[in-house]
């Protein structure tokens, strides 16, 4: 399935800069179009409020850039992928994990989709390793979607690692969650009048061998933190009704249900039905 992958080498990455109401507009050069930066015309270190919806964002410079250029490197330490520094630092750490965005790698992304592929699939009786590679190929194709055409404030990939380093292990990632800006009618009519989008929160899968270790908690931990960032005061996710195990940990969460799927769908076309369940944000409540 390699070929899926598109590799996503380090490069220096150079931004030309204009001055525009005491803002400075930095445009990406190279094959990605479409990805504007506005930052203060200042540049300072540490986290500065920025023009949209409550953004922050870490300044980067190098003082041997010539003039009218700031030659920066990708790292975690200085994104220049549009991805705020804060979200590539912990979104949250605790009970030993700690939550941050994916970084856009080729290894990682693999890493993040054979997680998702293994929580996810269902066993076959017969030919299970061809259809979970299959499955796990789909997963993989989804999430690079989602990574190369959505805006870096309307989706993320967060993951779960160890707070300090597991012994024996090679495996790095434990978890994963989406986390998506959605402005779905449907839902909308059952937050309060003042909300036009919100933050989605699916596929949310641990590792079978980690389950029962907190791991999800802080993830859903992050997710709040993600909302801060951004900005956005709901949150919601859908759980099946019949799941009481992850409607409890939803509810320790401070999601409550709010509807349910309509009974035809369950009674007539036999889907599993579903609740969805809400959460407003508490430091913005």
């Amino acid at each position: 399935m390699a070929h899926l992958l598109r590799s996503y080498p380090n490069t220096s990455i150079k931004f030309c800069t204009e001055s525009s109401h005491g803002y400075t507009l930095l445009k990406k050069r190279g094959r990605a179009r479409g990805v504007n930066f506005i930052a203060p015309k200042e540049s300072f270190s540490g986290y500065s409020e920025i023009r949209g919806r409550n953004s922050l964002v870490q300044s980067c410079s190098s003082s041997t850039s010539p003039a009218g250029e700031v030659g920066l490197v990708e790292s975690e330490s200085c994104p220049v992928n549009g991805t705020k520094a804060a979200e590539l630092e912990n979104l949250a750490s605790e009970f030993g994990w700690k939550v941050r965005r994916l970084a856009q790698i080729g290894d990682e992304i693999r890493e993040a989709a054979r997680v998702q592929a293994q929580a996810f699939h269902e066993p076959a009786f017969l030919f299970n390793d061809f259809f979970f590679d299959f499955f796990q190929a789909e997963v993989l194709a989804g999430l690079m979607y989602k990574l190369r055409n959505s805006p870096s404030n309307r989706y993320a990939c967060l993951v779960a690692e160890a707070a300090t380093e597991i012994s024996n292990s090679q495996q790095r990632l434990v978890g994963v969650v989406d986390v998506t800006v959605l402005r779905d009618q449907n839902v909308l009519n059952h937050l309060p009048p003042d909300a036009e989008e919100y933050l989605y929160v699916s596929g949310i899968a641990v590792l079978e061998s980690f389950r029962r270790r907190k791991i999800a908690t802080v993830l859903l931990k992050a997710c709040d933190m993600l909302s801060i960032l951004w900005g956005f005061k709901y949150l919601v996710l859908r759980a099946y009704e019949d799941d009481y195990g992850a409607r409890q940990l939803y509810s320790n969460a401070g999601y409550r249900v709010v509807s349910g799927d309509p009974s035809w769908l369950t009674t007539w076309i036999g889907r599993k039905r579903r609740v969805l369940m809400v959460k407003q944000s508490n430091l913005l409540a």
